[in-house]
């Protein structure tokens, strides 16, 4: 199984885990964000569409061997868990196969075309790539992508259509923020009308669009406008799919030399939860879904569609700012540490206690807002 090897890169967003990954671009075009560790230090390259096209060969034979597999041992061609997970751990089993049996083993339906921004690639020839993926692997349901609002602003309605007629379903961008004042300040390197323009274009080729949102990027001193406007930004798109994705600052980043330097001050986490309500309060005339599928997001539970759902994404916000201290800090230290994944895990009386002993001990040292942030960076 030697010839069985293809090329993948470092992410994925969280809704396409259980996506088969194939790269096309290597790194981000961009790349300045002062909050993003991800292609530092990389540099940016396009794929040969020979390249890919190999790639997608490469996989067509690894499932060609996997249902090899599945035949010799007795399942007709079909992919049980329990011979999948058999496979998985085999002696000698490689990366790549290891990544089409995780792929199986999650349904097999997805794929999603790497790394930050596939739209960079020329239109005809990611039509290509889309249209020979489609062939080889005719069962798909979703082929998305990420891609970067200037870079799509700057995409004909022909040349998306093309790409929709050719397999790609939806399209995941990086918002951010809707301020134009945040988007400098930490070199996002598009404007909140490039935003809209972008979105507006994915939408009227008939594509899906996810925007990504960060709570907490605007700081204490841009809070409010970073909720406020990015709502107008969305309301403006109206999207699909708006997904939340608390700011966390690992070390390295440009970002986080403004936060020693004291040019950009941390939200604490009640205060991210703050922003989160007037973002979501501002947020009006659209049919969105609000989700919340990142595990750096504090409150799981606040997500839903938009407009029906509002009232109780509110309510559960509102019902959290409304805890006492002690009990907030209980649970926040419980999240951040895997303990709890939702408010009613605190009804645990094993698991409370130990968060509850936790909080209490760090908030006396003073340690409770650097140790959150500390276990946060864990995930970024």
């Amino acid at each position: 199984m030697q010839d069985i090897s293809f090329e993948q890169g470092p992410i994925r967003p969280p809704s396409e885990a259980t996506s088969l990954l194939l790269r096309v671009t290597r790194n981000c075009p961009w790349n300045r964000c002062d909050f993003c560790p991800v292609y530092k230090g990389s540099k940016f390259s396009r794929r040969t569409v020979d390249e890919v096209l190999a790639d997608i060969g490469a996989m067509a034979r690894g499932l060609d061997h996997i249902r090899a597999q599945s035949v010799a041992r007795g399942y007709g061609g079909e992919f049980p868990p329990g011979f999948l997970a058999e496979l998985y751990h085999a002696p000698g089993a490689t990366l790549p196969i290891q990544s089409l049996v995780m792929w199986l083993y999650r349904g097999g339906t997805s794929a999603f075309l790497q790394d930050a921004d596939s739209m960079v690639v020329k239109p005809e020839d990611l039509a290509r790539i889309l249209r020979a993926l489609r062939k080889t692997f005719p069962f798909l349901e979703r082929v998305t992508c990420y891609a970067r609002s200037q870079t799509l602003a700057r995409r004909s309605d022909e040349d998306l259509n093309t790409l929709r007629a050719a397999g790609l379903d939806r399209v995941h961008v990086g918002l951010e923020s809707g301020s134009d004042h945040v988007l400098k300040s930490v070199r996002k390197g598009c404007t909140a009308e490039r935003h809209i323009v972008g979105g507006r274009r994915v939408i009227e080729a008939g594509l899906e669009l996810s925007e990504y949102v960060m709570p907490g990027l605007g700081g204490r001193a841009l809070s409010n406008e970073h909720a406020v406007e990015t709502a107008r930004v969305l309301n403006e798109i109206d999207p699909h799919f708006i997904r939340l994705r608390s700011l966390a600052v690992p070390r390295g980043v440009p970002l986080a030399q403004m936060v020693r330097s004291g040019k950009f001050e941390l939200l604490r986490e009640i205060e991210i939860v703050q922003e989160i309500r007037t973002f979501v309060e501002h947020l009006d005339g659209i049919g969105s879904y609000l989700a919340s599928d990142h595990i750096l997001n504090l409150l799981m539970e606040v997500e839903g569609k938009l407009p029906e759902d509002k009232p109780r994404i509110l309510a559960c916000l509102d019902h959290f700012l409304a805890l006492p201290t002690d009990e907030q800090n209980t649970y926040i230290i419980g999240r951040r540490s895997g303990l709890f994944r939702c408010p009613d895990d605190v009804r645990d009386p094993q698991r409370r206690k130990w968060a509850e002993e936790r909080a209490r001990r760090l908030a006396d040292e003073g340690r409770f807002e650097e140790t959150v942030r500390d276990l946060m960076r864990r995930f970024v």
